[in-house]
């Protein structure tokens, strides 16, 4: 009993450093100095402005969105054992890490949004962590044997989760219904058994925690699914007519209008650059990431910066570039790379 409470503890200790470490050395060691920035001169009302230092801090939460599509690639094409997850962990906090250093020049990111990404990045190392010693080990053997639906399922629901994340945060994912869907199923043979039971705990553990984390989430307050944007050369009548965009000024032809968030602003910036128009202020800031993928790094104007290359888990041939912009350079570097073999992935709003 002894032997086994010492091992037990040590096993406490070992967990407790590989969440409190990486967090530890973000806070000392990853920092920046803030540079003078430039007021805003459209969008001046607090409520409508967001901290300008959150277009970096957003992105730890889109490596685990990310990382989930990396994820489904892989059941797609082979078994869960074949997906990069010490990759996929050291990927998010050596971004969280760099990309702090780039966000302290912007202003400092706020309680919340640490918190939110620590709290995620904890969770989400321990996931991968508890998935990679199961799966490269008890879940390796029985994937020796024939697939099973459950095998199905489980990729169905990898691609699912993977989309649904895109909009939405992931507490509000229906785990149960999926677990209905694992169970429903008949299994043949062990490797469906084997599957049925490991993905039940898991999802139900899943299950569990998001309701503890739809919790606290409402405890800090919802995130705004809307904000506000100043733009340039464009026709207001052919901008109102876009899907969820309200005109909410004109004046010596700048409009302020108020756009959906996450990935909705991403292909309605796109839309909006190719019909000429120009953003001057995107929530009151003129610092703007996005994430472009391809195989080589993308030819970039002269007015944005590479701020970072990592490999796209899950998806052996294609890097992940990070690139910083002034928001009235945007509707410029959104052009120069479509014009080359890779694609757009994101826009990071704040």
């Amino acid at each position: 009993m002894k032997r086994l409470l010492k091992w037990l503890g040590l096993s406490l200790l070992l967990l407790i450093a590989i969440i409190a470490g990486p967090i530890l050395y973000v806070e000392t060691l990853c920092r920046g100095t803030a540079l003078t920035q430039q007021q805003a001169t459209y969008i001046t009302a607090p409520e409508h402005q967001r901290p300008e230092a959150r277009t970096y801090m957003v992105y730890p939460e889109w490596h685990i969105v990310y990382a989930y599509e990396g994820y489904a690639e892989a059941l797609r094409t082979g078994h869960p054992h074949t997906f990069p997850y010490f990759n996929a962990i050291k990927g998010f906090w050596s971004a969280t890490c760099g990309l702090t250093e780039q966000a302290d020049q912007l202003g400092k990111a706020g309680f919340n949004s640490k918190a939110t990404i620590y709290t995620i990045g904890a969770s989400f190392t321990l996931e991968m962590l508890f998935k990679a010693a199961y799966e490269e080990t008890i879940g390796r053997l029985f994937s020796l044997a024939a697939p099973s639906p459950q095998d199905d399922i489980e990729a169905e629901m990898a691609q699912d989760y993977a989309t649904f994340l895109q909009q939405t945060p992931w507490y509000k994912y229906d785990f149960p219904a999926w677990s209905d869907t694992l169970w429903a199923a008949h299994p043949t043979g062990i490797r469906g058994w084997e599957r049925r039971i490991a993905l039940g705990l898991e999802w139900g553990a899943k299950t569990q925690y998001a309701k503890v984390i739809a919790g606290a989430a409402a405890g800090l307050g919802a995130d705004e699914l809307t904000m506000q944007v100043a733009i340039q050369n464009l026709d207001p009548t052919y901008l109102a007519s876009l899907p969820d965009v309200t005109i909410i000024d004109q004046t010596d032809g700048t409009i302020i209008a108020e756009v959906p968030r996450y990935r909705v602003f991403t292909t309605l910036a796109q839309t909006i650059t190719k019909a000429g128009g120009q953003f001057i202020e995107i929530a009151g800031n003129d610092d703007i990431l996005l994430s472009y993928l391809g195989a080589t790094p993308p030819d970039l104007p002269d007015t944005a910066n590479l701020v970072s290359t990592t490999t796209r888990v899950g998806f052996a041939d294609q890097n992940r570039y990070l690139i910083a912009a002034k928001v009235p350079d945007l509707t410029a570097t959104l052009k120069t790379l479509a014009t080359q073999r890779g694609r757009i992935e994101h826009i990071y709003d704040y």
